[in-house]
């Protein structure tokens, strides 16, 4: 899906993050706007795609785009920035996974792996990279599927506010 068709669906994408984070939007991450200002960005970036899945209503989506050559994401890295990571991000061949999320009810159906599999397939790139909360990170269903999906880590960025938690990074190489 493109950044005009997401554009589309928007609003309908922000009750799906609420609901599948378990709360009502007004009280996700700070609310529904943050939520809405992170779709817009990532929307905006070339390469942006979106895979959602629909039931009525969406029930999941996945999305991403590629990471700027120019290795902006990986500026808060902490300590070096592996060199694979380095040189395929300078080629253009990363892709950030942005999110990934399934309404509870739809879990644990293969759901949450085909929207992440087909996103990913689709991007050409070589390399996936996911930047996760620390949070999400250490979740016990989060890092299960880390692994099963193939995601190893990459190490982490210097946390948002000093002595904060530090966000962790995980790639995953694509084949071609």
């Amino acid at each position: 899906m493109s950044r005009w068709q997401a554009e589309q669906y928007r609003e309908q994408l922000a009750d799906l993050h609420g609901a599948a984070y378990g709360r009502p939007p007004a009280e996700t991450l700070g609310g529904r706007a943050p939520f809405l200002e992170q779709l817009a960005g990532a929307s905006a970036r070339p390469g942006f795609d979106l895979m959602l899945a629909d039931g009525g209503g969406p029930v999941g989506c996945a999305y991403g785009y590629p990471a700027a050559r120019d290795g902006g994401l990986w500026r808060d890295f902490s300590g070096p920035v592996p060199e694979q990571l380095e040189e395929l991000t300078a080629a253009g061949r990363v892709f950030v996974l942005a999110e990934l999320m399934v309404l509870p009810r739809h879990r644990r159906q293969g759901l949450g792996r085909r929207l992440h599999d087909r996103l990913l397939s689709g991007s050409g790139a070589a390399l996936a990279a996911v930047v996760l909360a620390p949070m999400d990170a250490r979740s016990q269903a989060v890092r299960a599927a880390r692994r099963a999906w193939g995601w190893s880590a990459a190490g982490t960025l210097r946390p948002a506010v000093p002595g904060g938690p530090a966000p962790e990074v995980f790639t995953r190489p694509l084949r071609r």
